[in-house]
């Protein structure tokens, strides 16, 4: 029989890994992982925000597919995903730790849960619905002044989730029946506060710089979304170095828990018949661009890890090919020989057959948009649609930063027109974005209004479950 372990961290940078190149961060058993598999190095995330990201995670189908539009619209069990496939074809199927579901009484697929942590109070973060006339995100200064050393509740969270993992993968229980695990960390989610065994590995005046500097972003859309999420105004030299420092030391800390997991696997015999998928649901700007977090489009932002080892995967092997996580629903369900409709392909078939040119996709409709914003990756290319305003391209091959847009250069106009195609191939952006806004006002009217919105409970991290 052959089982599954699925591993997710929040907010893990794509070139944040050893294995891809970074200069200090070290990921030794993420990197041996990448040894003994294969490596994705374009693997995008369906939306680079949690809630939406893990709608579609779960379902192997797109946002604007599943309607998960924002982070206060989590997924509900519908339509069904990988977790309910596996269970229905007599897997175990155990989550351990973040989910952002909407609630533990929907039917995810899960057969156990351990410590779930869902969105807030089965609700969310409301404050991000107004999108056109926006509520001040006063919580911005927290990423800032948050910076330090020492544990916090994610931290402790992680550490947690870790060992219920462990202690799942080491009972003589695992023998009787197939299992798909999924062990969800938050780590190197914000606060950006690290343990300091994690944080002494990381001296401030080893730590490089932003790798892109702060960049004029004259875009409306950009602008929009700068101004509301306005993190790097709170940071000065010193705590900026900081941030990126307890990064660094919480991608260590993370990769540790993950080393604990998989250890765990090993002790327990079945390494040979598991396949492990290692992936984050989204990046973190970290700096770039003057700006932090998540939300844009830019790379670091919608770039994220991918690793895949196990039977039938090729070891060592690098692949570029665009991948993106709706893709871990048909890896899952192909190891049961069941299928879910979607847009995803086996990322084992993409390992060996890795040469077609298919487009990578990505989708943002919460907070600090003011219209919907669609970007697909296609060759050379990449094309960034805001809706209702001008569009963004970019060569990426010859411009990784992101720092020329070439829209409306008449030199590159055949290959705007061709993106332009692709995307529309993909999406109906005006109907994504009309129903995007209809149901984020339904919920706003459904609260009292967009001040009782504003007043509703405000947080810049989803708080830990008791």
């Amino acid at each position: 029989m052959e089982n599954l372990l699925i591993i997710m961290s929040d907010e893990h940078q794509r070139r944040a890994m050893s294995s891809a190149g970074h200069p200090i961060v070290q990921t030794p058993h993420l990197d041996a992982l990448a040894a003994s598999g294969t490596r994705f190095t374009n693997c995008w995330t369906p939306s680079p925000i949690c809630v939406p990201a893990r709608a579609s995670f779960a379902t192997g189908k797109w946002v604007h597919e599943v309607g998960a539009w924002d982070s206060a619209q989590a997924y509900t069990g519908a339509p069904k995903g990988w977790a309910n496939a596996m269970a229905d074809a007599g897997h175990d199927v155990a989550s351990f730790g973040k989910l952002h579901h909407r609630s533990t009484s929907d039917d995810d697929g899960f057969t156990e849960r351990h410590l779930p942590m869902n969105i807030v109070g089965g609700v969310g973060w409301l404050q991000g619905l107004p999108r056109r006339e926006p509520i001040p995100y006063d919580e911005a200064d927290e990423l800032a002044n948050d910076v330090g050393v020492g544990e916090t509740t994610y931290t402790r969270y992680d550490r947690r989730v870790t060992e219920a993992a462990c202690k799942w993968l080491a009972s003589p229980d695992r023998n009787d029946q197939p299992w798909t695990a999924f062990v969800s960390l938050v780590a190197p989610h914000y606060p950006l506060s690290a343990p300091e065994e994690w944080a002494g590995l990381y001296p401030f005046d080893e730590v490089p710089p932003p790798e892109i500097a702060p960049v004029d972003h004259s875009h409306p859309a950009v602008t929009a979304m700068q101004t509301f999420f306005n993190y790097d105004d709170f940071f000065d030299e010193t705590t900026r170095t900081q941030a990126r420092a307890a990064y660094f030391a919480l991608t260590s800390y993370m990769d540790d828990n993950v080393g604990k997991v998989l250890a765990a696997l090993d002790a327990s015999g079945q390494r040979t018949n598991t396949r492990v998928i290692y992936t984050s649901d989204h990046g973190e700007l970290l700096g770039n661009r003057g700006l932090w977090c998540k939300s844009f489009m830019y790379e670091d932002s919608v770039a994220v890890p991918m690793i895949v080892s196990g039977p039938g995967v090729p070891s060592g092997k690098t692949v570029d090919a665009n991948v993106n996580l709706v893709d871990v629903t048909a890896t899952v369900t192909e190891t049961a020989g069941v299928t879910i409709d979607g847009p995803g392909e086996s990322l084992v078939h993409r390992a060996l057959h890795p040469d077609s040119d298919r487009p990578g996709f990505t989708e943002y409709h919460d907070g600090g948009s003011i219209t919907g914003t669609f970007a697909i990756r296609s060759g050379e290319w990449k094309y960034i649609h805001h809706e209702g305003y001008p569009p963004e391209l970019y060569n990426v091959v010859d411009d990784p930063d992101e720092l020329v847009d070439l829209s409306g250069d008449a030199k590159v106009a055949a290959e705007q027109a061709r993106c332009a195609k692709v995307m529309s191939d993909l999406v109906d952006t005006t109907a994504a974005n009309n129903a995007a806004f209809a149901s984020q006002q339904a919920i706003i009217d459904q609260h009292g209004g967009r001040e009782a919105v504003a007043d509703a409970f405000r947080f810049n991290h989803t708080p830990i479950p008791d």
